[in-house]
């Protein structure tokens, strides 16, 4: 396919840098470079004296990366996940000194809408689903080794699939006569063993989301790059976070209420003075933020978008 036919369609790309407050000499990082919406909007708020760094784990994403960054010498991109953002700034020097992080959660439509990657059903393709294909294993792998209850969890506690049981059951049956390889393949295997079709849903959106999940670690690597992005951040520092599902936004919402709220409460009453360690380190800036009418015309994998926006305290 071409560039052009996969185009990334950058999600609240104005929320998202106003609510980084950029200030025009400060450190910045963009921990889902994708194909650079987001960065270089950043970059258009920067001075001569700021810096941005970017993330992400696709070699597509990291090769517009590197073609910015040899146009903006402000600019740095690394092939690595926003879960190592933290290791990251310690060999570059900056942790504690960053203004603001970005997480743009979830697959790019890019990564979507190429059958190549697989990780649509609607196109058939190789059964990969990895976000760096070159790291881990892919979803064919997993499928053709996991047993019957690993299947059945994933896609019950990722997919958030109420057949998971079922679904397992008949891909575990099939692969038994033939492995699966394909996108298309394994759909319909899913599509089948799905009695209940929600309206408007493709019957085995849920099962891909869960494999796609579990193959990229994404909700384990989310909770390691909050805790990182809070240890990176400067004091007054941003942390935005865009998420595309309720497992996502859960995590990221839990996290920053945890954050907000401190821990004075596992302490004793009478304690005159609160020690710093259970004092609140983040505060919420504003109420979740939506895709706006027009946005979600121009752009329907917009409408599960919700952003979240936090200020490091101390």
């Amino acid at each position: 396919m071409t560039d052009n036919k996969l185009r990334h369609i950058t999600v609240l790309l104005d929320e998202a840098v106003e609510g980084l407050a950029v200030r025009g000499d400060g450190r910045y990082i963009d921990g889902t470079f994708g194909r650079g919406g987001h960065s270089r909007l950043i970059l258009q708020k920067l001075g001569p004296d700021g810096r941005l760094l970017g993330f992400d784990k696709d070699p597509l994403a990291i090769a517009t990366g590197e073609a910015l960054a040899a146009e903006d010498g402000r600019f740095v991109v690394v092939q690595r996940s926003f879960a190592e953002l933290g290791e990251e700034a310690v060999v570059r020097g900056i942790s504690g000194q960053v203004a603001g992080i970005l997480l743009d959660l979830g697959v790019s439509s890019p990564q979507l809408d190429d059958p190549e990657r697989g990780f649509s059903f609607l196109n058939d393709g190789p059964l990969d689903m990895r976000m760096n294909p070159d790291v881990g294993v892919s979803a064919a792998d997993w499928i053709a080794t996991a047993d019957e209850d690993e299947i059945a969890r994933v896609l019950k506690d990722y997919g958030e699939e109420r057949f998971a049981k079922r679904m397992a059951r008949a891909v575990v049956q099939r692969r038994a006569e033939q492995p699966f390889t394909r996108t298309a393949d394994l759909a319909q295997v899913l599509t089948v063993a799905n009695p209940a079709w929600e309206k408007g849903k493709n019957p085995a959106t849920r099962a891909f989301q869960g494999i796609r999940i579990h193959v990229n670690n994404e909700l384990g690597d989310l909770e390691r790059g909050l805790e990182a992005a809070l240890e990176t951040l400067e004091v007054g520092g941003r942390l935005v976070v865009i998420s595309f599902h309720s497992l996502e936004d859960r995590i990221v919402k839990q996290f920053m209420k945890r954050q907000a709220k401190g821990e004075a409460d596992k302490l004793p009453r009478d304690l005159p003075i609160i020690p710093k360690a259970f004092e609140p380190r983040l505060k919420l800036i504003g109420k979740p933020v939506y895709a706006a009418e027009a946005e979600l015309k121009a752009n329907p994998r917009s409408r599960s978008a919700v952003m979240r926006i936090a200020e490091k305290l101390r």
